[in-house]
């Protein structure tokens, strides 16, 4: 059912209603339906919102409500889904159509070569609320918004990654499922990014009904260049099978596998074991959320291709912060600026930043 339909049923149980306490209410809402012909999602909003802001006025309008024995009109239980819904699709369509979104990129170094060698692409957004980006995009994909918004937040990095260096890939995220859908090749028609320096990772698993469209929608992009990375979270028995045969160009390990890596030796093993997995299958594993220097020096140790996190660069939305990328990775001076002035290099590890 349309959301336009569901509009039409909640606004017509409300004016169905003969309660003579809210004809005034019903009153408002159909002159909203005269303002906004032919979209009853709109009148249905403007209605809601213009009583929730009467409803929150002053605690004295309240009380003289109370004295004239009103009370607020109540939504039928049944429809409070659908309101929900108009609600969502409402801030997710203005956040669209003013494209009030931004692109952060955080660097991701080569740990051999002690250089930057890509940047990962994570949206900003501008709201009043401060949600985080993750909150957006699944209240987008609530209400059928999901793939729009995600294009989206695309369209945003590519167009920021002009001011990256050129020797960079880029990676973006987007749902195995966004990946079915036709805009993706055309996307890279219209970009100017090349798609040689494009690394798509996947937020989420490949569904099972959907794996072999996935693989023939990816595959004649990746024949042009495209790159793909997947994180440790999504390798379960079935999905690191499916690895197997997906062969994807990165693999991405976060803090369960790369946390106090430098002081426990079950982390370490484990380490060990992706570094060798992934060599022999010809995978690039990148550690994610590296936090302290001892973390860093072990997985340079243990030949783990590539890390990024807090240590060594905060996701930034300041082309003069990418710019400053050029700088080799010095772990020791590193340490040393962690320390601080008069305290010991170990003063770094007693506490840790979310990465």
């Amino acid at each position: 059912m349309s959301v336009r339909v569901q509009a039409w049923g909640i606004i017509a149980a409300i004016l169905a209603d003969t309660d003579p306490a809210g004809a005034a209410v019903r009153q408002r809402l159909s002159s909203s339906l005269d303002e906004n012909p032919g979209v009853p999602e709109r009148a249905l909003l403007e209605y809601l919102l213009e009583t929730r802001r009467s409803d929150a006025n002053t605690v004295e309008t309240l009380e003289t409500a109370r004295e004239m024995r009103l009370t607020p009109p109540a939504l039928p239980p049944q429809f409070a889904e659908q309101l929900d819904a108009i609600r969502s699709m409402s801030r997710i369509s203005a956040l669209l159509e003013n494209q009030m979104l931004m692109t952060a990129f955080q660097p991701i170094y080569g740990l051999e070569g002690k250089a930057v060698v890509g940047a990962e692409a994570l949206s900003r957004f501008v709201s009043d609320d401060g949600a985080a980006a993750e909150l957006w995009f699944a209240e987008a994909a609530a209400v059928g918004l999901g793939a729009n918004l995600e294009f989206s937040a695309l369209g945003s990095a590519a167009a920021a990654a002009r001011d990256l260096p050129e020797n960079l890939y880029v990676s973006l995220n987007i749902s195995p499922t966004s990946c079915l859908d036709p805009r993706l090749p055309e996307l890279f028609d219209h970009i100017e990014l090349p798609i040689d320096r494009v690394v798509l990772e996947l937020t989420e698993d490949i569904p099972e009904e959907e794996y072999l469209q996935f693989i023939s929608a990816i595959n004649p992009l990746r024949e042009k260049g495209l790159r793909i990375a997947v994180d440790d979270m999504h390798t379960g028995a079935g999905s690191l099978s499916r690895m197997m045969h997906l062969r994807p160009d990165f693999l991405k390990v976060g803090r369960n596998v790369i946390g106090d890596v430098d002081k426990d030796g079950l982390q370490r093993a484990l380490a060990a074991c992706l570094v060798d997995f992934t060599d022999q299958i010809g995978i690039t594993l990148v550690a994610e959320g590296i936090e302290t220097v001892g973390e860093l020096k072990v997985l340079t140790e243990l030949g783990i291709s590539a890390g990024q996190g807090y240590l060594l660069g905060r996701p930034s939305v300041r082309p003069e912060d990418w710019a400053n990328w050029n700088t080799r990775l010095d772990m020791d001076g590193l340490e040393r600026q962690l320390a601080g002035p008069g305290k010991p290099s170990r003063a770094v590890r007693r506490g840790k930043e979310p990465s």
